[in-house]
């Protein structure tokens, strides 16, 4: 599996600039995580979908290591760019 980064709702930036902030995000997660990026986006999600007591310890402690390493690979993609409120970085598993 493969997955996709794109950063929306950043306003009036060039396409080049929108390109290196993704590879810096892309970077930081694939450094923190590995080859569980997907596996781990998918815990968090069920996560967020389910009551803590669905859960097992392996998929709580996973879905934390997204949350983690999400926010990590968030402020690699920002640096340098500033902070607009409502940009983030979307991430799909192809």
């Amino acid at each position: 599996m493969s997955y996709t980064v794109k950063l929306i709702d950043f306003p009036d930036a060039p396409p080049d600039v929108i390109a290196t902030a993704e590879t810096r995000f892309r970077r930081e997660l694939d450094k923190l995580l590995g080859d569980i990026v997907e596996q781990a986006l998918k815990a968090f999600e069920n996560a967020s979908e389910s009551s803590a007591d669905e859960l097992t310890k392996d998929e709580i402690a996973l879905a934390a290591s997204w949350a983690k390493a999400y926010e990590a690979a968030k402020t690699a993609g920002f640096r340098a760019l500033g902070e607009a409120d409502e940009a983030y970085f979307e991430v799909r598993v192809e």
